[in-house]
């Protein structure tokens, strides 16, 4: 059985979360969050936060212990990126890109095999 959990439009870069996401993938529930809890970056407190409402979703919804459960998928893609501008020289103006980023984790009951 596979359970979903997704945060949409988080404030930080696809890029530096997903070296978090790879580093989850595969561990059981109580390594994954013990990983997340002990890494300093910012993308660990959201990745931390859909973590654990999938571990929610599994327990309230599906009705399974979370001792049992594995991390099958972790995934960051990329969300909408915002477009601001920043004043320079002789009135021109340069680019400023605020990305954003949608968190997908998957849980599963079984052990998945790693690749």
């Amino acid at each position: 059985m596979e359970i979903k959990a997704t945060s949409k439009y988080v404030r930080m870069t696809p890029t530096k979360a997903r070296d978090l996401t790879r580093a989850i993938t595969g561990r059981s529930v109580g390594e994954a969050l013990r990983t997340v809890e002990l890494n300093k970056r910012k993308a660990a407190v959201c990745i931390g936060k859909t973590l654990k409402s999938a571990i929610a979703n599994a327990e309230n919804n599906a009705e399974l212990s979370a001792d049992k459960l594995w991390v099958a998928q972790a995934t960051v893609e990329n969300g909408p990126t915002i477009s601001r501008f920043w004043p320079r020289a002789r009135g021109s103006a340069a680019p400023i890109r605020k990305k954003t980023a949608h968190v997908r984790i998957t849980l599963t009951d079984e052990k998945p095999r790693r690749k």
